[in-house]
């Protein structure tokens, strides 16, 4: 009797600990999802040149490092506000849209994900202007997910 107690004990332990392995599994492919999806909407934001869909894209206060400084805004209005200079200095130079080359996903938990990226900025004839490297941090906030870190080779 106690060996089939015993047996039926660590079976209801090993039932449990694989549901709780594949619901944590599950939860990180929907956090993976949900961060590229975030990632699309950065990206859609950022070449229609809109200020408001940019800002919607990302959680706050969301922060940048690139060109050796470390921005933060508080919100999405102080984003916008700015998203306009970003815009235009691009524009300068030529750009008109940017591509994702590449995302990896290097770490993923159930309301964070770190994303290595390469993106590519281009003209409106689709001359390369250049390459770059960066980190992304996509987080879940209730339940909005949106990119509110990233670190940039970019200027």
């Amino acid at each position: 009797m106690r060996r089939i107690l015993c047996v039926v004990l660590i079976g209801a332990a090993l039932t449990t600990a694989v549901a709780m392995w594949v619901g944590s599994a599950m939860a990180e492919n929907d956090a993976e999802k949900m961060a590229m999806q975030a990632m699309d909407a950065f990206m859609t934001g950022f070449n229609a040149k809109d200020p408001k869909a940019w800002a919607e894209s990302l959680n706050y206060p969301h922060v940048r490092f690139a060109s050796g400084t470390v921005t933060v805004w508080k919100n999405a209005e102080d984003f916008a506000e700015t998203a306009v200079n970003s815009f235009d200095r691009l524009q300068a130079v030529g750009w008109d849209h940017s591509v994702w080359d590449s995302r990896e996903v290097v770490q993923v938990g159930e309301d964070k994900v770190h994303i290595l990226t390469k993106f590519s900025r281009f003209t409106e004839d689709e001359k390369p202007i250049a390459t770059f490297q960066s980190l992304y941090i996509v987080t879940k906030q209730d339940g909005h997910w949106g990119t509110q870190a990233r670190s940039s080779f970019a200027p």
